[in-house]
């Protein structure tokens, strides 16, 4: 059985620690006024690793959050990933200085692989491509969009090109707590020679030890942390067994 890391997610919209429904900004419910004190508390139970998503900056191609992202990363002892309207070398560059272990390209990756393949040889390993999938094909600008590529087509290009983790996401699944699409992240998972780490759907503990079947190397998981679903140190002891 592969090892598999538990990622919290932490979604910010305006300083704030939020949820989206399906990536709608129309249905956002707040879960904390401090995403620095809710990345401590997820480290504190035992996270190995935090996903960031800065909503502003996924919507925009800016964002006002920098600050307390770096705040973010320099007071927690393990890595961060940062994803979310990231779309220069020159951002890339700013948030890898900020303390940012890994950074998440979606939208750009899809957009500018000649981009992607500047960051890639800069950055190597830590340049991670977020792939958002919307019936199988994949979604750019905040979800907002479908692009011409089945999400499986894509992310064999991208390991063509270097990439060496994706994060792969089933928007139809996303913050609905109704579980994961097992069979699409079996299918990604077998189909690329990198990590996958899945997202989206994640509603409890079984979801955790369903993935970890399809053989993906991570989960994101959202929601059902903070509606109670799942106990994070709970589900990080249950992938010891």
């Amino acid at each position: 059985m592969n090892k598999m890391i538990i990622y919290p997610a932490i979604d910010i919209i305006n300083g704030k620690c939020v949820r989206l429904q399906q990536g709608s900004y129309s249905d956002v419910t707040i879960f904390g006024d401090s995403p620095l004190e809710m990345a401590m508390k997820w480290e504190g139970l035992g996270a190995q690793f935090l996903h960031l998503v800065d909503l502003d900056g996924a919507r925009s191609g800016s964002s006002e959050n920098g600050e307390l992202i770096r705040q973010i990363a320099g007071k927690l002892t393990i890595p961060v990933q940062l994803g979310g309207g990231i779309r220069s070398l020159d951002t890339i560059e700013g948030i890898i200085s900020s303390g940012v272990n890994r950074v998440i390209l979606g939208t750009s990756a899809v957009n500018d692989p000649e981009m992607l393949k500047l960051a890639i040889k800069e950055y190597k390993e830590r340049i991670v491509a977020g792939i958002d999938a919307k019936d199988g094909m994949v979604a750019i600008h905040g979800w907002e969009k479908t692009s011409d590529f089945t999400a499986v087509d894509f992310a064999r290009k991208i390991e063509a090109l270097g990439v060496k983790t994706i994060i792969y996401t089933d928007i139809a699944r996303d913050g609905m707590l109704k579980g994961p699409n097992l069979e699409a992240m079996s299918e990604m998972a077998s189909s690329v020679g990198i990590d996958v780490i899945a997202s989206g759907g994640v509603s409890c503990l079984k979801d955790i030890t369903n993935l970890k079947c399809t053989g993906v190397s991570g989960v994101i998981v959202g929601k059902a942390l903070y509606t109670g679903n799942i106990d994070l140190k709970e589900a990080i002891e249950s992938l010891k067994e």
